[in-house]
């Protein structure tokens, strides 16, 4: 190759940039340092509900004030049902011309309690469950388990513990088959029906009641425990919300420790980046800002703590009694149709073990920096919102600008699936608005991957996304 050519490559063809080989020594210091706080969100936000009081905390420490209280000054949070969190800076332009939002979500996959879970067989008490979001059942058969949760007990009183963190306490979980008894129950199968739903049971216990003649002894002894310990009878397991989430903390993978394996990072990576951005930034433009938070991503956005909820519009009322200029439809609907929008949500990062599954051109790959996804949704891009030219041209643009490393990219080949994010719920409020959020290795998994380089890029992307008009 001549000089001449290899200057002309490096003008014309896209170059992919690795994020170490970009940044200085005391970026990547710093890139090292965010991802300690990162860790620490991931450890004490396992669940929506932990994960919203965390950011409201930050926020408040930060000068946010809660909105449904205190109406002045220009930062506030907004927390509904314990379940999703607002952060927002209002500024100097009407909400109706400019209006900037990062939409992210705090809720991953995990196993529930049923409403009736306390069961005794064979000696042994279980709890039943229902999993939650899109799992692979076996990831969660033979690992330590912790509970968390909130339960409404008879007399009103709310409970909330977790129980299953600390090293003193004890943890739970699922037993397997050994293999010795499997070929016919599990390996004959397909890997979808080896472990199925209705035996994803919790074993809790094996101890028998002290009291003579007791019908189901053991079930007897745990809940004199639980009522001992909480004041817990069966009937609240009925008026409750109780998780079941993987009882390892995050840490960091590999001699260089470039790497952070942990549970929740779906979506906790892409919460955490933004913020962070939102609680750092200065706005000196002036923007007007919403950071949402949401719950129920992994099943929809159902619900109404989900994107699909009015939880958005009730909000933009309250911005506009704020700024004085009326609260009429008209503005609530024109507020957000000229709103810019991102949907901070991670990807899939390619996987040397299974590339024949991704379009090598095309996948995000860990280290690379910050994933911008034109679509999402499944094989001919169903359930997308598919962002226009104009606004990828924006935010490519913007991101160039502020030296942020950047990768474009879809989720697998176009027939092996795919996958969606909230994005398509906000552009149906006519605004624009991209996937970018940061790929993660093994995606659903109990123990996914993430890199510290591409956290620090996220967090870079989105500051800069906010602070520009």
């Amino acid at each position: 190759m001549t000089e001449d050519s290899k200057k002309l490559e490096d003008v014309l063809f896209l170059k992919r940039k690795k994020v170490w080989d970009y940044i200085a020594e005391e970026e990547k210091e710093k890139a090292f340092m965010i991802a300690e706080e990162y860790k620490k969100f991931l450890d004490e936000g396992k669940t929506e509900r932990e994960s919203a009081k965390f950011i409201v905390n930050y926020a408040i420490n930060k000068g946010f004030n809660n909105i449904d209280e205190v109406k002045k000054g220009n930062k506030f949070y907004k927390i509904f049902q314990n379940k999703a969190v607002a952060m927002v800076i209002m500024g100097k332009r009407p909400l109706t011309q400019n209006l900037k939002i990062i939409a992210s979500h705090i809720d991953s996959p995990r196993l529930d309690l049923k409403q009736n879970p306390l069961y005794e067989e064979e000696d042994l008490v279980f709890f039943k469950t229902h999993y939650y979001g899109g799992i692979k059942k076996y990831h969660w058969v033979s690992i330590p388990l912790a509970l968390h949760g909130r339960i409404i007990l008879k007399n009103g009183r709310e409970l909330d513990f977790a129980v299953g963190e600390k090293e003193e306490e004890p943890v739970f979980t699922v037993t397997d088959l050994l293999p010795h008894l499997s070929r016919k129950a599990q390996y004959d199968k397909k890997i979808e029906d080896a472990i199925i739903g209705e035996k994803l049971n919790i074993l809790i216990g094996s101890l028998p009641s002290s009291e003579k003649n007791a019908k189901d002894s053991i079930k007897l002894h745990t809940m004199k425990i639980l009522n001992e310990l909480y004041g817990i009878i069966e009937e609240d397991f009925i008026s409750a919300e109780l998780e079941i989430v993987p009882a390892f903390k995050s840490r960091d993978i590999g001699w260089d420790r470039s790497l952070i394996g942990g549970y929740g990072q779906d979506d906790r990576a892409c919460a955490f980046a933004a913020y962070k951005a939102t609680g750092d930034l200065r706005n000196e433009k002036g923007n007007n800002i919403i950071s949402l938070f949401l719950d129920k991503e992994e099943i929809g956005s159902e619900g109404n703590t989900g994107a699909q909820s009015k939880f958005i519009d009730a909000l933009i009322i309250d911005l506009l009694e704020i700024q004085g200029t009326g609260t009429k439809q008209g503005d609530i609907t024109k507020a957000l149709l000229n709103a810019r929008a991102v949907s901070a949500d991670v990807t899939g990062a390619l996987d040397p073990d299974w590339a024949e599954v991704y379009e090598k051109r095309n996948a995000a790959k860990l280290g690379y920096g910050v994933s911008i996804s034109k679509f999402t949704g499944h094989r001919g891009k169903a359930g997308s919102s598919d962002a226009h030219a104009e606004f990828i041209g924006y935010i490519r643009k913007l991101f160039n600008q502020n030296n942020i490393i950047w990768q474009a990219c879809e989720l697998g080949k176009v027939d092996e699936g795919g996958g969606g994010t909230v994005a398509k719920f906000f552009a149906s409020y006519g605004m624009d608005i991209v996937d970018c959020g940061i790929s993660i290795a093994g995606v659903h998994s109990p123990y996914e991957v993430s890199h510290k380089g591409d956290i620090y890029m996220a967090y870079k992307a989105y500051l800069s996304f906010l602070e520009q008009e």
